[in-house]
């Protein structure tokens, strides 16, 4: 009889960290907890997603704030796929080669945005540098036809940088957003080693294109703290995201996701996020969130209520501006 051996095929998340050094991962301090809410509201989140096949950065990045947000029925999809074409030594994300685009993703967007009865909607995805434009068309494309059925509904989108695909972000910006978010995610003498692929000024030129383009957008970025940066470094970080007219900063906690990933430097107190967000406050940032859970979609329907009337209260105080 002939023996036959079945290797189970094992497929590697983050393929190009397997060699990297085993960092472990620090003990979260008490202030660093979240409640698991497994409501009616969870499961409901859960089935529609599932069902229309869908991808949400709520899971593949491992957000800590998945049972709360998904409990109030928000959820921040993902397109484009769940494969990454970047390394980001910080990201949960999975990379690899991916897969094409569905065109059906924007209208079943629209429609999960309708069946969840969500307010704002915030919309990211995955760095496509394989594609000529980014997945810039697609994008858009998730916009307009997440607009058409939900009209009374505020669009937030989270981008990619595009970077080297030249104009390529304009077809987001020229969809109309009601948020451009861009996240700068670290201060520039860490991107080497934490965003390798991408470069800090073409991350701020990108926030400062699309509020030339369009004025009336408002534009949003984010920063991690617990990385190894210094405080003057992140205090540089907001001057230059304030050059490039950003009016919304979020300021979070970096979490490291496996022991792979890059080495947590240290837990942030909660203090110094509130010296940090007094301090953006009096740079002129519109509105900012920072503690240890922010995240760029946390909270993001209430923030933005929020900075569209901090808009209308300055625009009544400078009506010429």
């Amino acid at each position: 009889m002939k023996r036959f051996m079945f290797m189970n095929k094992i497929t590697v998340r983050h393929p190009e960290k397997v060699k990297n050094p085993i960092n472990p991962i620090k003990k979260k301090p008490r202030w660093i907890r979240t409640k698991i809410l497994n409501t009616q509201n969870y499961f409901t989140t859960k089935a529609i997603i599932n069902q229309k096949k869908l991808h949400t950065v709520c899971q593949e990045a491992s957000c800590p704030n998945i049972s709360e947000c998904w409990s109030k029925r928000h959820a921040t999809f993902m397109i484009m796929g769940d494969t990454c074409t970047r390394a980001c030594s910080f990201c949960n994300v999975k990379t690899g080669k991916p897969t094409a685009l569905d065109p059906f993703e924007p209208i079943k967007i629209a429609q999960a945005t309708k069946e969840l009865k969500l307010k704002h909607v915030v919309i990211t995805s995955v760095d496509r540098d394989d594609l000529k434009d980014g997945g810039a068309n697609h994008f858009s494309q998730v916009i307009l036809e997440t607009r058409k059925i939900n009209k009374d509904t505020t669009i937030e989108v989270l981008t990619p940088d595009f970077f080297r695909k030249g104009e390529a972000y304009k077809k987001v910006v020229r969809a109309d957003p009601d948020v451009f978010n861009h996240n700068i995610e670290t201060v520039p003498s860490l991107y080497r080693s934490v965003r390798p692929g991408s470069r800090y000024f073409a991350s701020v030129d990108l926030l400062k294109s699309a509020k030339e383009i369009n004025k009336k957008i408002f534009t949003k970025s984010g920063i991690m703290l617990g990385l190894g940066e210094t405080k003057d470094e992140v205090v540089q970080v907001m001057d230059d995201l304030l050059s490039a007219n950003v009016d919304f900063l979020t300021i979070g906690q970096y979490l490291q996701p496996t022991t792979k990933h890059f080495p947590l430097n240290r837990y942030v107190h909660p203090d110094e996020f509130q010296e940090l967000k007094e301090l953006a406050l009096s740079k002129g940032f519109l509105i900012v969130a920072s503690s240890p859970l922010t995240r760029s979609s946390y909270h993001a329907d209430e923030d933005f209520s929020k900075m569209k009337k901090l808009r209308e209260k300055q625009s009544e105080c400078h009506p010429l501006q």
